[in-house]
């Protein structure tokens, strides 16, 4: 039966189409997995195959590559990437200590704000005695943010610690 080929003769299109579908999904998640699985495809598996070892081996060479990679150089493109880069505070993580006027005058139980971003939100007085008002116009900071309410405190006042909702 010398009409049918050794498929292990052709294993090495295998792995140059697996190491480019590793590529081309690392194009689409930038976080060097896959390029990482690339590399261990092309060396350890092309690269044993090249040199005349069998298939077991390739695959055995290829993934413990792959795994070294994975676990060493990985981390380092990782930490490379991202160094110097701050956190930006996002979504209402960003209004704490955001400035405001106050357009609805600002009780312990009710107002309304109108933050330096654009946004109206409800508001209340924080940590503030009964019957203390902020009148319309007052410049104010966020202090905590509530579900759809913020605390505030008059602008000229030292922003307190963040709070949330769990905080009570």
């Amino acid at each position: 039966m010398a009409l049918l080929p050794d498929l292990t003769e052709y294993i090495w299109i295998a792995w140059l189409v697996l190491a480019l579908l590793f590529i081309i999904i690392e194009l689409l998640t930038l976080e060097f997995t896959f390029l990482m699985l690339a590399a261990g495809s092309l060396i350890g598996g092309l690269g044993t195959n090249l040199l005349g070892g069998p298939w077991w081996l390739q695959v055995g060479l290829a993934a413990a590559l792959s795994a070294l990679l994975l676990f060493t150089i990985r981390p380092l493109l990782l930490r490379l990437l991202h160094r110097g880069s701050e956190a930006v505070p996002m979504n209402v993580d960003a209004l704490f200590g955001m400035l405001g006027r106050v357009v609805v005058p600002v009780t312990s139980v009710h107002g309304s704000v109108r933050l330096d971003n654009g946004e109206t939100w409800t508001a209340r007085l924080a940590d503030s005695a009964p019957g203390t008002t902020l009148d319309v116009g007052t410049r104010v900071h966020v202090v905590a943010v509530l579900g759809a309410t913020v605390e505030v405190a008059p602008a000229s006042q030292e922003p307190p610690r963040e709070r949330t909702a769990d905080d009570g």
